[in-house]
């Protein structure tokens, strides 16, 4: 099968697709001076915008990883997740708490989705 590479730099595709599979690479947020919540709302909000790029939706998500700077920040960003998703739709998912790679950043979310 062909496999698919969107909003490819010479680094990373933020979007593949494989198989009716889709990943994405790790979002964060646009604004990373921004809480937790407005850090959590648009890497979600990002996530819903890649997904529909790639042809699919939250409601098949399949898997994620979920890197928090602070686990003091989980039940937060667990509220708007648990908001965000579609009832019944939770993916297998993972959480810990990361050393992120800027220490501005609070949040990094990596779905993988069916079609």
């Amino acid at each position: 099968m062909e496999i698919i590479r969107k909003r490819t730099s010479e680094k990373v595709s933020r979007i593949v697709i494989h198989n009716d599979t889709v990943y994405l690479c790790g979002q964060v947020a646009l604004d990373v001076n921004e809480d937790i919540v407005g850090q959590t709302k648009s890497v979600l909000a990002r996530i819903d915008d890649h997904l529909e790029e790639a042809g699919t939706d939250k409601s098949k998500i399949l898997s994620a990883l979920i890197h928090i700077k602070d686990n003091k920040d989980v039940a937060v960003f667990n509220d708007l997740w648990n908001a965000w998703l579609p009832e019944g739709c939770a993916p297998a998912r993972t959480c810990v708490q990361s050393v992120m790679a800027r220490e501005v950043v609070l949040v990094e979310v990596t779905v993988t989705a069916s079609l």
